[in-house]
Formats: structure tokens, C-alpha cells, sequence
């Protein structure tokens, strides 16, 4: 059992443990491993970029990292953990999308560490899913875990990105370790439990593959049956909700969202820049009219945004 206390000044309320709860999250430890280089990849002229391993729950999780050319400042290179929405883990490569994205980053000074998450492309492990499996923010806590030893690396300055999924990942990460100094979601999975449950609906419904279903665990429908739902329970789903550990984020946050997104709701940035507002946390919320899940009107906006707010807290 765990006392929880997610939003302050209301009575504790006596829990029975669950793994994907904030509060037993932060009792596990996630030591990752060497990065070891797999194979170096036709890069930019500014930057050098490797396939590479690392240790996750005993896994072999493979990574993109991009390392910048030239001489590292004192102290060693800011380095940014870069979590990557939902793809299809059998579709999903390692080297496959974001190039922009990474590009941005590298060019301007910061390694950039991609992890694939467990069950995705050559990764070992199974696909679990991100919002009712500790699984996949265990992966990304390992690679921050592995990249703080990485040389050249200074682990005092480590950020984080996500989309999407990957923005989900990152919030929950932000609120269990302090290593992640400042981090940017765009388009993130970031409401609570209750939110995600009652008010997301997807113009096109999602369907995960059999390799993916037959892995999922526990589900939503399973807590339901033993915790209840929210309006039963509220106090269970706040224990698994980041958005309620707001007052304990790591750093900063960058918040982007577009108003035409029909995959994840604007609703959903707009609750959290509502949380860390209330917690007195340093938050910038960016809103692009009429733009999709991906930001593709203003992909260039919201990238030089993202890298100055980087530039601002890890340089």
C-alpha cells in the first residue's frame, strides 16, 4: 500500500501498490549500460551518427545517436534524449524518420540520443504500450541512465524531447528522475488518466496489431475491473497520472500543439500548461491554428523554438 497525496492539501488516501504509479516508479532503479557502437552511418558534415545498443531490464534496445563534429565545450556536450511517437513497432527502424528533427539538434550543438523502446525494429523485448506499462519510459530512463556515460557527454545538462507517445514518456520521465533538466513535447499524450479515458477520440480509430495486443499488460480495461474506474477510484488513476506530479517536475517544459490535430487533443497541452502553472513551474505553451499531429505547417517555427529553449536551459 502507498499513501498518495497528488494534489496538495487534500487527506492522504491509502492505495494498494501498482508498478506504473509515480511514486513506486521512483523506487526502481534504472542503471542502463555502455552504449556500445554498432555501426557508424552516413551523416551531415556537422555531425557524426552511429547505430548503437544499450542495457534496458536486461534487453538489448537498440539507439540512433548523433554526436556533433568538433571540440566539446568544457564540460562536455548537452545531450537530449529524443522519444518518438507511436509507429507501428514492426514498421518501426531505428534510422527511419525524424531526420529533420535530429538534424536540428545536432547542428546546433547537442547529442541526440533516439531509443526505439522495447519490441520495436531489431529491439528484444515485447511492445507493452506506453500508457499502461512502466516498459517503455523504463527504456528511456535506462537510456538517460546510459547516455550521462557516454564520453563527452556532460550528464549535468540532459534534456528531453517527445511526441505524442514519445511526449507521454517524457512527462512521466521528468516527473520520476531529476536527471532531465528541461524538456519539449509536442503534441503529447499528456492529460490524466481521466481526460485520456472520457475525451479522446481519434478520427480514425486506432487498431493495434496482434503482436502488440497479445503484449499489452495490464491494460486499461484490466485496472478498471480491479481499481475501478475513475469516477469510482480517482485517487488510483492520479497516482499513475504525471500531470498530478507537476510540482515535482525535473525542469522546465515546452508545450507545442496544434488546434487541427485530430489525433491528440489540444485539450491535452492545454491541461498540463494549467498544472504547471498552478505548481509554479516554468512552462511556454505554443498553440500553431489549424495545424496537424505533426506540425507540418510550422515544422520550422516550432524546431527553432524547441532548440532555443534548450539553448536557454542546458547551454
Amino acid at each position: 500500500m502507498v499513501n498518495i497525496n497528488p494534489v496538495g492539501g487534500q487527506e492522504q488516501v491509502a492505495i494498494e501498490s501498482h508498478p506504473l504509479q509515480i511514486l513506486e516508479m521512483r523506487k526502481k532503479e534504472y542503471p542502463g549500460s555502455e552504449i556500445i557502437i554498432e555501426k557508424e552511418l552516413n551523416a551531415g558534415s556537422s555531425y557524426k551518427q552511429y547505430l548503437t545498443s544499450y542495457r534496458s531490464d536486461g534487453l538489448k534496445i537498440y539507439a540512433l545517436l548523433t554526436v556533433p563534429v568538433g571540440s566539446a565545450p568544457a564540460g562536455g556536450w548537452p545531450a537530449i534524449i529524443f522519444n518518438h511517437g507511436y509507429i507501428p513497432p514492426a514498421q518501426y527502424s531505428t534510422t527511419g524518420r525524424y531526420a529533420a528533427y535530429t538534424d536540428a539538434f545536432s547542428r546546433n550543438g547537442y547529442v541526440v540520443f533516439k531509443p526505439d523502446y522495447r519490441g520495436h525494429g531489431d529491439s528484444e523485448g515485447n511492445p507493452e504500450g506506453a500508457y499502461y506499462s512502466t516498459a517503455y519510459t523504463t527504456d528511456v530512463l535506462n537510456a538517460v541512465s546510459s547516455i550521462k556515460k557516454y564520453p563527452g557527454v556532460n550528464p549535468n545538462k540532459l534534456g528531453m524531447w517527445g511526441h505524442s507517445m514519445g511526449g507521454s514518456i517524457t512527462l512521466r520521465s521528468m516527473v520520476v528522475s531529476k536527471d532531465i533538466k528541461a524538456g519539449v513535447i509536442w503534441a503529447g499524450v499528456i492529460a490524466s488518466y481521466e481526460d485520456m479515458i472520457k475525451n479522446w477520440r481519434r478520427a480514425v480509430p486506432f487498431i493495434s496489431s496482434q503482436r502488440e495486443q497479445a503484449f499489452r499488460r495490464p491494460g486499461r480495461q484490466v485496472l478498471i475491473d480491479k481499481y475501478g474506474d475513475t469516477d469510482i477510484n480517482p485517487e488510483f488513476w492520479q497516482s499513475i497520472s504525471p500531470i498530478y506530479f507537476t510540482k515535482d517536475i525535473s525542469g522546465p517544459l515546452q508545450l507545442h500543439h496544434g488546434t487541427g490535430d485530430n489525433e491528440v487533443p489540444v485539450l491535452f497541452s492545454e491541461r498540463l500548461n494549467g498544472s504547471m502553472k498552478s505548481a509554479g513551474q516554468m512552462v511556454e505553451f505554443y498553440t500553431y491554428e489549424g495545424d496537424d499531429h505533426n506540425l507540418s505547417r510550422n515544422l520550422s517555427t516550432a524546431l527553432n523554438r524547441s532548440v532555443e529553449f534548450f539553448d536557454k536551459y542546458l547551454k
